[in-house]
């Protein structure tokens, strides 16, 4: 029967992994992160996402001890960090390079760090070998990296890790080599991986999708500072910012002046396109902007238009453009007032450029942002 490695021993009743409060990091003039207050819970599989730029990984290189913080306070198992080298830190790091050594075996690649710290030759053996069970490479210890593909070089690093026990689970751009087909594989094994072993994982990725699918919890990063913390679906349906909004995924931005009508509120654009809002708390604010998910705009054309009965906005149109994706179709759709909106359909539906349509969407569906930046 395989053997799994045994999650580290820590303290149940505490309720962080790691946390940082108030950190900022400079270099020179350059302030990379502005005031960085965030907690991962133990357990959790915690990404951090951003554009290039935002510090999301000079934040991973603070928590595994490669940077030391300007200011503020690290903690990891309640133990301050300040001044703690990396290897006396309980994390290990996996890079999107793999960072293997080529003249070494896999066997010799994982058993490196161990040797290092001269554990004794028999839980050496034991230990290497259940990491490379947990990842499937027990038959490829022999091999050397440049005998293997991306996907199981990517398991040999996961597996280097992982032998040495850490608490915390570093992950900076782990799928970032791969191709395509491969990543989809790998993002699957590696959240069965995370669900095995029970231990925190922290990703940093600009990979939308894969920060949605794989994560318990995401914290959205821009210009060094955190826009949004919260769930996937937190942060998909219901986003901060028009920073997050238009991040995470595809969205329509419409930007104007908050108007608090009788029936429903309403968002007036320049052009004089006026759209339906839900009932809101911002009722005291001037400038707004709204987010509307291609996929929540329902269309049709001129002929079968039929506004559903829960569609509190409906407008005449044209198409512009047809992207198409495979199981999907993007409409580029231009209003009457000038504005173009992006709406998702069913490959199996049929639209031409320069076609009269209609396009429609519920005010529930629209979500009321106001320019500003959360505290972190």
């Amino acid at each position: 029967m395989a053997q799994t490695i045994s999650p580290p021993m820590v303290d149940t009743a505490a309720a962080l992994d790691v946390e940082l409060r108030d950190v900022i990091k400079a270099f020179g003039e350059d302030i990379a992160v502005q005031g960085l207050n965030l907690k991962i819970r133990q357990g959790e599989f915690f990404s951090i996402l951003g554009p290039s730029g935002c510090g999301k990984t000079t934040t991973l290189r603070m928590i595994a001890g490669f940077e030391t913080l300007t200011s503020g306070e690290l903690t990891i198992q309640g133990k301050s960090m300040n001044g703690i080298p990396a290897h006396r830190r309980s994390v290990n790091t996996v890079f999107q390079s793999y960072a293997l050594f080529n003249h070494m075996s896999v066997w010799d690649n994982v058993a490196f760090g161990l040797k290092i710290r001269k554990i004794p030759k028999s839980d050496l053996r034991q230990r290497v070998g259940e990491a490379l069970t947990l990842v499937q490479m027990e038959s490829f210890a022999k091999r050397y990296p440049n005998q293997l593909s991306g996907g199981q070089r990517q398991r040999v690093a996961l597996a280097r890790a992982l032998v040495n026990r850490p608490a915390v689970m570093l992950l900076d751009e782990p799928l970032g080599a791969l191709d395509l087909k491969l990543r989809k594989q790998m993002q699957v094994e590696l959240s069965n991986l995370h669900q095995r072993l029970g231990i925190t994982f922290i990703m940093v990725t600009h990979d939308q999708e894969e920060a949605l699918s794989l994560s318990d919890r995401i914290a959205v990063m821009k210009d060094g500072r955190i826009e949004q913390v919260g769930s996937p679906n937190e942060i998909y349906e219901h986003p901060a910012t028009a920073f997050v909004a238009d991040f995470i995924g595809d969205t329509n931005l419409l930007s104007g002046q908050f108007l608090a009508a009788e029936t429903c509120p309403l968002l007036a654009t320049e052009s004089g396109l006026q759209v339906s809002l839900p009932p809101t708390d911002h009722n005291d604010i001037t400038d707004i902007d709204v987010s509307i998910r291609p996929e929540k705009i329902h269309l049709s054309t001129q002929t079968d238009a039929k506004k559903p009965a829960n569609h509190n906005n409906c407008y005449p149109g044209e198409v512009k453009h047809i992207l198409y994706t495979g199981p999907h179709i993007h409409c580029i759709i231009e209003l009457a007032t000038g504005e173009q909106l992006r709406v998702l359909q069913p490959n199996h539906m049929r639209y031409q450029p320069g076609e009269s349509v209609y396009v429609s969407w519920a005010a529930v569906d629209c979500q009321v942002l106001v320019a500003h930046n959360p505290p972190s």
